[in-house]
């Protein structure tokens, strides 16, 4: 009887190492509002994890000095559809939701429930999942395949 180990060829990462750190700052964020047992805490780190994830993708693709000449900053939720026109709803749902952010941060009482904390977090957790897909990241390695024959 034999084992017979395949490992799948590495892939290369071609993402700017600033685009991976706040990927993986987007990754640590989002484990941190995993465990929030406050939902406005919960909320509010999974919008910021989301907003680190949609930095992330701008930063790798908006080239330098194409940003808009403006007298006020533009916000990353302006700024991805440019870059990633397909993440342009995601855009805007996050983007809906810096105001209750905003008030969550702010300590504001009954600001989110916990259920929508709860669906914040999934919906940041796949937006993270859609921005690595979207830069080609490689943020986890295959497992080895073992095959017994």
């Amino acid at each position: 009887m034999s084992t017979v180990v395949q490992v799948r060829p590495a892939r290369r990462c071609r993402v700017a190492p600033a685009a991976l750190d706040m990927l993986e700052s987007a990754r640590r964020g989002l484990a941190h509002a995993a465990v929030e047992s406050s939902p406005a805490a919960r909320y509010v780190a999974a919008h910021l994890a989301a907003l680190r994830a949609a930095a992330a993708i701008v930063a790798a693709r908006l080239e330098p000095g194409s940003a808009p000449r403006r007298k006020a900053p533009r916000s990353v939720w302006e700024l991805l559809p440019r870059v990633e026109p397909a993440l342009a709803e995601w855009a805007a749902f996050f983007a809906a939701g810096a105001g209750k952010r905003a008030a969550a941060e702010a300590g504001l009482p009954q600001a989110v429930s916990a259920r929508e904390a709860d669906d914040l977090l999934r919906d940041a957790e796949t937006f993270l999942s859609l921005a690595e897909e979207a830069l080609g990241a490689c943020v986890q390695g295959a497992l080895p395949l073992l095959s017994v024959g």
